[in-house]
């Protein structure tokens, strides 16, 4: 007798939608089913991965982390260009980290110049993704947005305290916005509501749920992200059928153990102990529902696009 294996029904479906612009340009969402459930559902899209660009040399990065860009980390553009030409980036996500206030509190002005450097220099989608500090972050990504208003990019985190700027400059602008809200459904869809009150459309908006890297609350992430996705495709719930993204490089990397010395407290090769904590914490919120994953190393990257090929296959 043929068995009759129960499948989930989906009454829901993630929103498709394209980011950047020209040949390059990158369509994700568009799944009926859970991630990778491809006996359920359809997933018309593999997420994509940003690769991470920093405005300024990082100073704290474990060696791991730096070798692959020793050479191009006081340039930002020969920095994405590497990314593309070298290591086939699909997506570049260039981190204002210089524009923080606490550290060298560089001006709109001068960081929305970098990014327009940055954007004229290469084809394929960008992510411009502040400090999190929602007074400094306004500044900024209003006038990127002006800037490069021919560009269509990805402009983040925009928060509750500043989604009425960002997200009005986004709208004149057309570039897309993520909204960023910490690790809480229900503040999520409230952002997203707010967001379309204000006349942003959905098909413009990337979901930020906050993530961390394995063994620092992933779990956490994990759930919520779960949920997100339930309530979306389950639940008919529109403002959870959003794409997410998951800026996680600096948090994958940011852990002691990434750089803690070879053979400290008998964890082996510091080198693929990081390499393996970035892939295996990307995986999991590739699991989880993310669409685009921002990523540092191109060793973490290549085992996490093996994957991915792996749960694709036909």
């Amino acid at each position: 007798m043929p068995i009759d294996i129960p499948k989930t029904p989906y009454s829901g479906k993630i929103r498709e939608m394209k980011l950047g612009k020209g040949d390059k340009m990158a369509t994700v969402g568009g799944e009926t089913a859970y991630p990778f459930y491809l006996f359920e559902g359809a997933m018309p899209h593999k997420p994509k991965i940003a690769m991470e660009v920093w405005d300024s040399a990082p100073e704290e990065w474990a060696p791991a982390a730096l070798e692959p860009f020793a050479d191009v980390v006081n340039d930002p553009v020969a920095w994405a260009k590497k990314c593309i030409q070298q290591y086939g980036a699909e997506m570049i996500a260039l981190q204002l980290v210089s524009t923080d206030p606490n550290g060298m509190n560089r001006s709109a002005d001068d960081a929305a110049a970098l990014v327009k450097k940055v954007a004229d220099a290469i084809d394929v989608p960008m992510i411009v993704w502040g400090v999190a500090n929602p007074e400094k972050d306004t500044q900024t990504l209003t006038k990127v947005a002006e800037v490069c208003q021919d560009k269509r990019l990805i402009l983040g985190p925009v928060e509750e305290k500043n989604y009425k700027k960002i997200g009005a400059a986004a709208i004149g602008y057309k570039h897309t916005i993520v909204a960023s809200s910490p690790i809480d459904i229900n503040l999520a869809k409230q952002l997203n509501i707010l967001l379309g009150n204000l006349g942003v459309a959905d098909d413009m908006v990337l979901m930020d749920p906050t993530v961390s890297g394995i063994g620092y609350g992933l779990e956490y992430c994990y759930s919520v992200m779960e949920r997100m996705r339930m309530a979306g495709l389950t639940q008919q719930d529109e403002k959870l059928q959003l794409p997410i993204i998951c800026n996680l490089a600096k948090e994958a990397w940011k852990g002691k153990e990434v750089h803690q010395p070879d053979g400290e407290q008998n964890m082996g090769n510091a080198k693929n102990r990081g390499i393996l904590m970035e892939a295996m914490s990307a995986m999991a919120m590739l699991l989880a529902g993310g669409d685009v994953i921002v990523m540092r190393h191109p060793e973490a990257i290549k085992l996490v696009k093996e994957m991915v090929a792996d749960l694709t296959a036909a």
